[in-house]
């Protein structure tokens, strides 16, 4: 009875936030020619909606499962340096951004270089990322919880479908403003929700932390923890830079606002929501290792099913579902913007239909993505993995942008070279030799793919000499 319970309140209000977006989309007008339109939800996106979007695009079941599931405090710090990157993004790239009025953060470096190529080679690298990194994972992690919340006999891979099919049509009949308002909605039941979890939590080990090793409830690391404390100087802050502030999946969301100042409004509140969610995404797991031990990425799913009352787990089973369907359909949708913006308009159809164009991309990349969840099934640290595997593109791509922004007279050639570097040495360090922690990987590979990148353009393509421009650029 009370799974039944469960699984009505569930559907329940799963279905009352996808009518509530019907009914806020169904009267606007859309342009399927038109990119922003579609894309970017026409620019039209207040600081409230870019705030909710953006915590709900990043804190999907990947976030709250996977570091629940490393049942210790040390991961808080990919939530607490996120700051950085998100302030980065407010102060000094939105600007940019909207001045040279793009669509896509790739488009800046096409602007900059005067070199599409440039734009294509980067919105590859991310659309790789996302198909066979982000998207695959998002749908394991969500898939995982339902199952180890419910109890179901169902099998991760049969889940993980479902969320993909449901998610594929937020994206491709909804666009961007779809997934903003569905974003907002499950955000608000997300916060109240997650917090209420880690309250009963503490409640059922009576506030007593006592007796969990203190590697578990520590913020420094020692040199074999996941977060080394001295990887937090090097590597970690770039990754932040990366993901917020050139990410397309959580870039869109501030380029959609309706001006520059609203942007900045949805950025920074986004950076004092940040200060609630380590209380979400870590202390639960901690009270789950006191409760059960180390049981990895179950742990979160099992201590909602357990603390809960069915009505009430019903509720967060669907606000959970929100958070993975947010990450998955706004994965899908950058996807498809890069593809038909940077690709598919500057090399083969400048005026085709966006929508259809990206409702093919969105089907292909759904289609590999839940043929590779059996995969990431396997792995000990969903989160661990996750980071590590990022780089593969995350510091190359970064590169790029900082040598567009920071230097001038950069040779396009260069850039393209230094891509195909920094995507090589990282494997190098990832799959055959790793001397140090994958995070100072990171930063060697950011500043060797930007060293290699400025000596070609100045000693083989014959740039003039690199000097340093303003960083304050607006």
């Amino acid at each position: 009875m009370e799974q039944i319970i469960q699984l009505v309140i569930f559907f329940g209000l799963t279905a009352t936030v996808g009518l509530i977006t019907y009914l806020k989309c169904r009267n606007i007008k859309r342009d399927t020619s038109d990119s922003k339109d579609y894309f970017l939800a026409g620019g039209g996106l207040s600081w409230v909606v870019v705030a909710g979007s953006l915590m709900m695009t990043n804190i999907s079941a990947e976030q709250i499962v996977g570091m629940n599931g490393a049942q210790a405090l040390l991961v808080a710090w990919w939530e607490i340096s996120a700051a950085i990157g998100l302030i980065i993004l407010a102060k000094w790239l939105i600007p940019i951004y909207y001045k040279y009025n793009c669509t896509t953060t790739t488009e800046l470096l096409e602007r900059k270089y005067n070199d599409k190529g440039i734009r294509a080679m980067v919105s590859v690298l991310f659309m790789l990322g996302y198909a066979f990194i982000l998207l695959p994972v998002v749908l394991y992690t969500g898939s995982l919880f339902m199952k180890s919340m419910f109890g179901l006999q169902i099998s991760v891979t049969m889940l993980a479908i479902i969320f993909a099919v449901v998610g594929a049509v937020y994206a491709i009949f909804g666009g961007l403003r779809a997934i903003a308002i569905s974003d907002t909605l499950n955000g608000i039941g997300l916060i109240a929700m997650g917090i209420v979890v880690s309250y009963l939590a503490m409640n059922a080990i009576n506030w007593d932390l006592s007796g969990i090793p203190i590697e578990r409830i520590t913020l420094i690391g020692d040199d074999k923890s996941d977060i080394p404390w001295h990887t937090l100087l090097t590597g970690m802050i770039f990754i932040q830079i990366f993901y917020w502030g050139t990410n397309m999946v959580i870039t869109q969301r501030a380029l959609a606002a309706k001006s520059v100042e609203e942007a900045k409004k949805g950025l920074y509140a986004a950076v004092v929501m940040k200060l609630i969610v380590p209380f979400i995404v870590v202390l639960p797991g901690i009270v789950a290792f006191k409760l059960y031990g180390d049981v990895g990425d179950v742990a979160y799913g099992r201590l909602v099913g357990d603390l809960l009352p069915s009505w009430l787990s019903g509720a967060f089973a669907a606000v959970i579902a929100g958070a993975v369907l947010s990450s998955f359909n706004s994965c899908l949708n950058s996807a498809a913007a890069l593809y038909t913006c940077d690709i598919h308009q500057n090399y083969i159809n400048p005026n085709a239909d966006v929508r259809k164009i990206g409702t093919r991309v969105a089907l292909v990349f759904t289609l590999i993505s839940v043929a590779l969840v059996p995969v990431f099934a396997q792995s000990e640290s969903i989160i661990s993995l996750l980071q590590q595997l990022n780089g593969l593109y995350s510091m190359p791509v970064l590169a790029a942008f900082i040598c567009a922004l920071v230097f001038k007279n950069v040779h396009a050639k260069a850039i393209k070279i230094g891509l195909v570097f920094g995507v090589l040495i990282y494997a190098v360090f990832t799959f055959v030799w790793s001397p140090f922690h994958f995070i100072h990987m990171m930063a060697i590979t950011l500043f060797a793919t930007i060293l290699v990148t400025l000596l070609l353009s100045k000693f083989v393509f014959g740039g003039q000499i690199v000097t340093p421009v303003a960083a304050t650029e607006s």
